[in-house]
């Protein structure tokens, strides 16, 4: 057998060991099984990261790879590396996370309340309405539509008994 014969085969059979470690439908992911979540529950299930990204996705009109880095790896064929913090656009959704937890938390009701008086909760949809970016004119116009809030009412004089 000659060199060239002895190399072809020695290739093919590397590049066929290679495709055999390589699974093309890699392990259901489970609760706990998500790499690198610093704002989302460690145990999400899939379909609760799917549902969550699936609104990220919706209110900005964006793609998973306006956040999500691709891999940098080439076999079998590059992939987006959810885990990946080399976007700074996932380091600022992970900002407007807290900024949105935090403002629901301090200045909303309960979202599951059943009163016709509860305000909902603030959401990506609620400022970016399909736009990667907010457009900032458009929120200022919303806000100045919006009722004034109520002074509240004065306190009783010294010694009045109710």
């Amino acid at each position: 057998m000659n060199g060239k014969k002895l190399s072809a085969i020695l290739v093919l059979i590397i590049f066929i060991a290679v495709g055999a470690t390589i699974n093309p439908n890699p392990p259901e992911l489970g609760p706990g099984n998500f790499k690198n979540l610093k704002i989302l529950p460690k145990n999400i299930s899939k379909d609760s990261l799917d549902k969550v990204m699936d609104e990220f996705r919706d209110a900005l009109g964006v793609k998973c790879n306006f956040c999500h880095a691709m891999s940098k790896d080439t076999l079998p064929k590059k992939h987006i590396d959810f885990a990946s913090d080399d976007k700074e656009e996932k380091n600022v959704a992970r900002y407007m996370m807290n900024m949105t937890l935090d403002i629901n938390k301090h200045y909303f009701t309960d979202p599951k309340s059943t009163r016709p008086d509860t305000v909902r909760a603030v959401t990506c949809i609620t400022c970016h309405r399909g736009l990667a970016e907010p457009d900032a004119n458009n929120i200022s116009k919303q806000m100045k539509l919006l009722p004034k809030p109520q002074a509240p009412p004065p306190p009783p004089p010294p010694g009045h008994k109710e």
